[in-house]
């Protein structure tokens, strides 16, 4: 076992719920396999008591910490310095501390993106299809940005949710140019002009595992050489990853993602490569055995 003395330095997660995070298992595996003396121990903090909660962490030497659920958005007030990155998401889920104060970015982009850029493909061509308009959304179409897409369809059920993040993106013009939303009901004649399907929902996460966000008639809509992405990663794999895989497309689920944006949040508090192997094969230990 790790030995953990008074000059072991901490870094860990926030959230609420938090107890069911995978992230300490794939930070620690990283950790015992660099032999730095750190450790990432999960923080449960209510939305009450997040400024206070804040101030606690600097105070006991924390060196940086992720943020899950609900904090993502409330975080970024608290904090000194946040990148561009995160303030186009929206959304801040990695923290460091910079010598004036904390410091905030989003490495859920990084992490998107990351199993898309290993592809040998032209994506400046290419249609994106998102099925969502929620935070990891925002995270998804900042990645699809980067990665040069010319267009991002948005689809979504709730007409005012997608009339606000059209309009959220009014400040990033590179991307507002790009989007285009659509409702729930035009989405069988938007599905063949797809070359990549991203599912940001929750439909389909365990335990409601024989859901799916579309059929599997829909999902022979999608062209033969399509790329269908799931942000859920377990069940592994999904019924909207199944369907996929079963029509012979290209499928890819969230642990990618979040092993990804993982291993880029660590790599800042580190200041050095990590092993990102690791970490992948202890959540897939964790999940699969």
């Amino acid at each position: 076992m790790k030995l953990i003395t008074g000059k072991t330095k901490l870094l860990g997660i926030i959230g609420a719920p938090v107890e069911h995070s995978l992230s300490p298992v794939m930070h620690n595996a990283a950790i015992a396999e660099l032999g730095v003396d750190y450790i990432y121990v999960p923080f449960p903090v209510q939305k009450v008591d997040l400024s206070q909660a804040i101030m606690g962490l600097e105070v006991i030497g924390v060196q940086g910490f992720n943020i899950t659920i609900p904090h993502k958005q409330a975080i970024m007030n608290l904090l000194s310095e946040v990148t561009n990155t995160a303030k186009m998401v929206g959304a801040v889920n990695t923290v460091w501390h910079n010598g004036a104060g904390w410091k905030g970015t989003n490495t859920d982009v990084e992490g998107f993106v990351a199993p898309l850029k290993a592809m040998a493909r032209d994506w400046t061509s290419m249609t994106a299809i998102v099925l969502g308009n929620g935070g990891a959304a925002r995270a998804v179409v900042a990645g699809l940005a980067e990665l040069g897409l010319a267009s991002i369809e948005i689809v979504g059920r709730d007409r005012q949710k997608l009339l606000n993040f059209s309009q959220t993106w009014q400040n990033a013009p590179k991307i507002a140019q790009l989007l285009k939303v659509h409702y729930t009901e035009t989405l069988p004649e938007l599905l063949s002009s797809a070359d990549l399907l991203v599912n940001t929902t929750p439909v389909g996460m365990s335990p409601q595992i024989d859901n799916s966000p579309i059929s599997r008639e829909l999902m022979q809509r999608l062209k033969p050489d399509a790329i269908v992405y799931d942000l859920i990663y377990t069940p592994s794999p999904t019924k909207f990853l199944s369907f996929a895989t079963n029509r012979g497309l290209q499928a890819i689920d969230g642990l990618e993602m979040l092993v990804q944006q993982g291993a880029a949040a660590l790599e800042i508090w580190l200041q050095q490569p990590v092993p990102i192997e690791i970490m992948r094969n202890s959540l897939k230990q964790q999940l699969f055995g």
